[in-house]
């Protein structure tokens, strides 16, 4: 988990040594136990700021409760450390998603991940594996509506884009492809994908804030 970290840190422009090892310090710090409101600052500072500190503590609380979860899925531990890897990016990608009225970071976190293990069965294609359900952190009634309510007003917030960001966030965020392979498909500069990108977040911000 700390190589993936590590190659994390060291995708970042302009990242020095020193910024690489308060990462990994922060990683360290994040496997202490953390309360739900400092989770929700981290998930914050993440969203808002794209600090890659708070995202290192996330990765070192997260990281290991991941992996386990996967493996007591009956996943092997190699499959486990990918999918909690996935977890976490997904994490970076969508943490402007996130809604601390609407569910803890950890019911968030774990719905990602259940979602990507059931994606991963699937592609095993063996289908008797999605019922084996891993009992860890099991979302609430209420937390289960909710989560629903909320997808619900992203897609239909999602109308309200122009058909070229309704397909750059649908790509990047449900199809959880990288800028680079979506300026591939859609044969498109980067430059141009993340330009699009962060005009579409902006415009869905803004429609998500006044539908409530």
């Amino acid at each position: 988990m700390n190589d993936a970290l590590e190659q994390f840190a060291s995708a970042a422009p302009a990242q020095s040594l020193a910024c690489r090892v308060r990462l990994v310090n922060a990683a360290n710090e994040g496997r202490a136990a953390a309360g739900a409101d400092e989770l929700v600052r981290l998930v914050q500072r993440v969203a808002h700021e794209r600090d890659r500190q708070a995202f290192a503590a996330l990765f070192g609380y997260f990281g290991p409760r991941l992996k386990t979860f996967f493996m007591r899925g009956g996943l092997a531990a190699g499959v486990a450390e990918d999918l909690a890897q996935e977890t976490m990016l997904a994490l970076w990608r969508k943490a402007s998603f996130f809604d601390s009225a609407r569910a803890g970071v950890s019911t968030w976190v774990f719905t990602i991940a259940r979602n990507l293990r059931i994606d991963h069965l699937r592609r095993q294609r063996d289908p008797a594996l999605l019922v084996q359900e891993p009992a860890e952190e099991p979302p609430t009634l209420e937390e289960a509506v909710l989560t629903a309510e909320r997808e619900l007003r992203v897609r239909s917030a999602l109308s309200g884009l122009s058909p070229e960001q309704s397909t750059i966030i649908r790509l990047s965020f449900y199809s959880e492809k990288s800028q680079s392979q979506i300026a591939e498909e859609l044969g498109i500069p980067l430059g141009t994908v993340k330009s699009r990108v962060r005009l579409a977040m902006n415009r869905l911000r803004s429609l998500l804030e006044d539908d409530q």
